[in-house]
């Protein structure tokens, strides 16, 4: 049985990074002592993305392949609704019935 609580691939996750400073939210493609590989965004443009996705708008804004070297990653936060906070995934997938792990990776 696969445990729902562990950053694997395939996991939606926002990835906190320094030097410099940024978060990405996306998809794990791979993960090992090495870094991360996240297919996803920048967390200051998911919202722009999430519209655009949600209204079918002319595409303007796309996620990309990053690698990010484990000695920059600060914290790697599974996204995942808590409380009456929702994550961005569900919110997503209850906009659009469609999974973002799909989308990101291009398989919609």
């Amino acid at each position: 049985m696969s445990d729902p609580f562990t950053v694997k691939p395939g996991s939606l996750v926002l990835v906190h990074c320094h030097s410099p400073r940024e978060k990405l939210w996306g998809v794990v493609v791979r993960l090992d002592a090495l870094g991360v590989v996240v297919r996803g965004l920048d967390l200051a443009t998911v919202e722009d993305w999430l519209r655009q996705t949600i209204s079918e708008a002319e595409p303007l804004i796309g996620p990309s392949t990053v690698f990010v070297p484990m000695h920059r990653v600060e914290r790697i936060y599974l996204d995942e609704s808590s409380g009456g906070a929702e994550g961005i995934g569900d919110r997503l997938r209850r906009a659009t019935g469609r999974e973002a792990a799909d989308l990101l990776l291009g398989r919609e």
